[in-house]
C-alpha cells in the first residue's frame, strides 16, 4: 500500500499499481501546466476526498514495494480523459489489458 502525499501533511493511502498509474497522470497534467481536480476514495466507509492539483503545492508519490508495476496503456488514457473532463480525475476501474495486440473483450 502506497501514499499519495499532497502539501504538508495531507496524503491518502492507495494500492502500488494504482498509485504508479495516478503518477504517470499527474506528471503529464502538471509538466502541461494543467492543474486539475482529483476526487480520491481511499476506501469503504472513509468517504472521498477532493484535491486541487496544482503545480506551487508540493506532492509525493510513496511506494511500499520496490519494484514499479507494469504499466496499462487503456487504464492511463481512461485517467488521463477524466483528469482533463469537467468533472476531474477519479479513479476508475482498471480495464482488461490487449492481448497479443487485440483490443480487450
Amino acid at each position: 500500500m502506497g501514499r499519495f502525499i499532497y502539501g504538508p501533511g495531507d496524503a491518502i493511502d492507495l494500492d502500488d499499481r494504482t498509485l504508479a498509474h495516478l503518477r504517470i497522470v499527474v506528471m503529464n497534467k502538471l509538466r502541461r501546466s494543467e492543474p486539475f481536480m482529483f476526487d480520491a476514495s481511499p476506501g469503504e466507509g472513509i468517504g472521498r476526498r477532493s484535491f486541487w492539483v496544482h503545480p506551487a503545492v508540493p506532492l509525493q508519490f510513496q511506494f511500499h514495494g520496490g519494484r514499479s508495476p507494469r504499466l496499462n496503456r487503456a487504464w492511463l488514457d481512461d485517467l488521463m480523459k477524466a483528469a482533463s473532463g469537467p468533472s476531474g480525475l477519479t479513479i476508475t476501474p482498471e480495464p482488461a489489458e490487449p492481448v497479443d495486440g487485440l483490443p480487450a473483450e
